[in-house]
């Protein structure tokens, strides 16, 4: 069974700079590799688990920066597996469900594609599993 656990422990292990969103592509590095990963993240996390896509303001010093993405899970407990990546004098404020887009998304869709690749291929045969094991915490909710 796919637990929440493990799916955070293949993401982490998929990302790269080759799946970072191009907006925030000059703040990536292998120490904060969470940045620009939100997007892509939260809709392969609803693929695989279900649930809703969640999106608020990410603002730096106040001033809005652009959106950022995590999941709601069946069942209603957020999770974002890419909160870490904010630094000093950022937050996120707000959270509004989200509707998934039709087909693959049209903006970061090299970046989607190839994140949901290495995920499912990390995850083999259980990639079709949409079950959370009872009591799995992801490493920050929300």
């Amino acid at each position: 069974m796919m637990t929440v656990t493990l799916l955070e422990s293949v993401l982490r292990t998929a990302w790269g700079r080759d799946t970072c969103d191009p907006h925030d592509l000059a703040d990536w590095t292998p120490e904060n590799p969470a940045r620009g990963q939100c997007g892509v993240t939260a809709l392969v996390v609803q693929e695989l688990l279900g649930g809703e896509l969640v999106v608020g303001e990410h603002l730096v010093d106040g001033t809005r920066y652009g959106d950022h993405y995590w999941n709601r899970l069946p069942g209603g407990r957020d999770v974002d597996f890419t909160f870490e990546q904010f630094g000093p004098g950022e937050t996120v404020v707000g959270g509004a469900v989200q509707q998934r887009p039709a087909g693959p998304p049209q903006r970061c869709r090299e970046q989607y594609e190839l994140l949901r690749t290495r995920v499912t291929a990390a995850l083999g045969d259980q990639e079709g599993s949409r079950s959370v094991a009872d009591g799995e915490t992801p490493k920050r909710d929300r």
